[in-house]
């Protein structure tokens, strides 16, 4: 007589983190290093370094390699410096050489008031980059926001690319999307190297943004569906830890790299070594059960089950009929609208939408803007790289103990950490990194709680809905942290201000969320409300248990 067992019940015979699963998750990790590559090189590749403004009638030489050593680049961009220095023509000394330009005749030049503009060009410091994007098409001064909005272009690629690939993956199979969004990655991140304008360069570095939702979310959802319960957040973590691994190569990278061309070449070519995953990288057997390939799926089973050494016998049949259309008439009767429809139920969808642009927001915020804090941008770098990895292992602490007030505590330090830079001054750079550090210490722990959270604060009727709905607001909190900065024109202080009061905000939110820890899960939004009865059962027709004891397999379902 055969046996039908639910796939979770399977994993727990065959191991739910054994040997197959171990090195699933080494071919999931492996791509979040270059994923963080290509989240974080705008940091260097869209670098302004110092420059000066040349006017037409200038016999300057404007080479390439050529950076005076006894010219003081801060006299006009430093922090007590006026910006028209290095946008305004400075009207020149004709026919001198720029290596005899020292510090009183750079003040002189600047205090001509010049109004016709930069028609000569620029001069760039290479004492930190050789060229960057901001270096070869001239990106300063008017046309400066455009780096900025290149930015949040590509960031808004992320949005589009989960909304896009989160459907192709529910079609086509997370494997395939993978490998796909790898392929594509690391095709256009190459041509990026190459593009021959600035224009070029933003399209593919969109391309390239909505790849990264792909491989993130398909990794992350293909690692979860073969991993047992037990496991999963530990698993998530070890995630984020490659992700931190990148972050702190890239800045050797950076450093070793300072023309920005070959440094988007050397992040995207390895892209391609990912080919070889079309052979180990395996499909998810609960993705093949949902589109009814049984015995595809079970092939599959039994492989990992001998790889974990704890192979199934052969009267084990995978049961999915039953449960899993119970679970979709269920899922049926509910839409987006109803995250909003009930008080509570509102109270708690809103609050989690805000806390997952927040953090979103402020994360990418301080991550791009690094060169803000006074300190090398290379060090600073690698500092913030580092903090991830504490900032992420706190959780697994915190987490057990209370998901609120760890939300709150975290959210809260990282919302000081901001505020209180904006009263140090500029020459403390090192006072300033540090609590900048402390800042992303905290909006990175609170990051990794809030994908935990939400999955607890959402009913499991609508708890999809919920989490995709918040992945959307984290992508829109993405593309407005790079605008932010363009609110350095009114006050240089006026980003960190804002970033430290919506994550203070957040945490003053969290106050109003329920505790969820040590707590059952909710199925029902009625279980959210406080209702002990539905409108279903008062008729006496009660909702069919979702989690009663798998039946027999039944042929007629499973064909």
């Amino acid at each position: 007589m055969e046996r039908s067992m639910n796939f979770d019940e399977i994993l727990f015979h065959i191991g739910g983190f054994g040997k197959f699963q171990k090195s699933l998750y080494v071919w999931i990790c492996l791509p979040q290093i270059l994923l963080a590559f290509h989240m974080l090189i705008s940091v260097f590749t869209g670098a302004v370094p110092p420059h000066l403004c040349l006017s037409t009638n200038t016999t300057w030489p404007l080479t390439a390699s050529f950076d005076p050593p006894n010219f003081n680049f801060s006299l006009v961009t430093g922090p007590d410096s006026d910006p028209g220095r290095s946008c305004s023509a400075s009207g020149g000394i004709p026919g001198t050489p720029l290596a005899q330009v020292n510090h009183s005749t750079a003040l002189a030049l600047s205090d001509s008031h010049a109004t016709e503009g930069c028609q000569g060009g620029w001069e760039f410091s290479k004492e930190t980059f050789h060229s960057t994007v901001a270096t070869e098409w001239d990106l300063v001064c008017d046309h400066a926001n455009l780096n900025n909005v290149g930015s949040s272009i590509y960031m808004f690629g992320l949005l589009v690319g989960a909304v896009l690939f989160g459907f192709l993956a529910d079609k086509y199979g997370r494997r395939n999307i993978i490998l796909v969004g790898l392929t594509i990655q690391s095709t256009c991140g190459v041509g990026a190297a190459f593009a021959p304008n600035f224009y070029m360069y933003v399209f593919l570095r969109f391309v390239v943004g909505t790849t990264i939702s792909a491989v993130i979310m398909n990794a992350f959802v293909l690692g979860t569906e073969w991993t047992g319960s037990k496991h999963r957040m530990l698993a998530g973590i070890i995630t984020d830890y490659f992700f931190g691994f990148g972050y702190i190569i890239l800045a050797g990278l950076a450093y070793l790299i300072r023309d920005w061309r070959k440094l988007q070449l050397a992040i995207s070519a390895p892209g391609f070594i990912f080919i070889f995953y079309i052979w180990v990288l395996p499909k998810s057997a609960r993705w093949l059960m949902a589109n009814q390939r049984y015995e595809e799926a079970m092939d599959l089973v039994r492989k990992a089950a001998l790889m974990n050494g704890k192979p199934l016998r052969e009267d084990i049949e995978i049961c999915q009929g039953y449960k899993d259309t119970v679970k979709i008439e269920e899922r049926t009767k509910y839409t987006v609208i109803d995250l909003v429809r009930t008080p509570k139920m509102r109270r708690n969808s809103l609050i989690m939408f805000y806390l997952w642009f927040v953090n979103v927001m402020v994360y990418y915020g301080l991550s791009l803007n690094i060169s803000d804090f006074g300190m090398s941008i290379y060090l600073t770098q690698l500092i913030f790289g580092l903090v991830e990895m504490p900032a992420r292992t706190i959780t697994l602490f915190t987490l057990n103990r209370s998901r609120r007030i760890s939300q709150i505590a975290f959210l809260t330090v990282g919302g000081l950490a901001c505020l209180l830079t904006v009263f140090i001054p500029d020459d403390l750079s090192i006072i300033r990194t540090v609590l900048a550090m402390v800042g992303k210490f905290g909006i990175t722990a609170s990051l990794s709680i809030v994908y935990v959270y939400s999955a607890e604060v959402f009913p499991t009727v609508i708890r999809q809905s919920g989490i995709g709905m918040g992945s959307m607001c984290a992508r829109a909190g993405g593309v407005l942290a790079p605008i932010i900065y363009l609110l350095r024109g009114v006050s240089k202080k006026a980003p960190m201000v804002l970033f430290g009061l919506c994550t203070l905000l957040g945490a003053a939110l969290t106050l109003l969320l329920p505790e969820t820890v040590h707590q059952p899960l909710a199925d029902t939004i009625q279980d959210v409300e406080g209702s002990s009865i539905s409108e279903d059962s008062e008729e006496g027709n009660m909702k069919p248990d979702l989690y009663e004891e798998c039946p027999t397999r039944n042929p007629d379902i499973i064909n």
